[in-house]
């Protein structure tokens, strides 16, 4: 693939993760996967969740089910850039939602695609976790423990 061609198929992917469709979600992935988030990250450990899924189903579960229960409402993403190299495409994005707890979320994100096949073999997840922790958990004292 180009990068004009792994930057659409990226676009594509995205549009996928919001219609919470398991079945279309799972279909933009290799069958062995990996979304490695930071460790320990504030989604993980609300819902309480994995911060490295493996495997398409694991990660279509994730987006289509277990997102919503944290990610409650208004979620709204605005994308920044998409930058493309060959088989790689990086994804800068701020997210907004209220959360199940009612408090208000808005952090930036940037992701890491790594494309194989036309397929994403992996994403690599990186955001401010500390802002994010304050806002799902209200105080660092609340955060619970790994």
């Amino acid at each position: 693939m180009n990068s004009q061609q792994s930057k659409q198929l990226v676009v594509a992917a995205w549009e996928a993760f919001a219609s919470r469709d398991k079945q279309r979600i799972a279909a933009v992935f290799t069958e062995d996967a990996e979304w490695i988030a930071p460790k320990g990250n504030s989604t993980a450990l609300a819902l309480p969740y994995t911060d490295h899924m493996v495997g398409r189903e694991q990660i279509a579960h994730f987006i289509a089910v277990e997102f919503g229960k944290l990610f409650s409402a208004d979620v709204k993403v605005d994308f920044r850039a998409f930058y493309a190299e060959n088989d790689v495409v990086i994804v800068e994005e701020r997210m907004q939602a209220t959360l199940s707890n009612g408090r208000h979320y808005d952090v930036e994100y940037c992701f890491i695609f790594k494309l194989r096949d036309g397929l994403i073999e992996r994403v690599r997840e990186y955001m401010d976790t500390l802002k994010a922790a304050r806002m799902v958990f209200g105080s660092l004292d609340r955060v619970p423990a790994q």
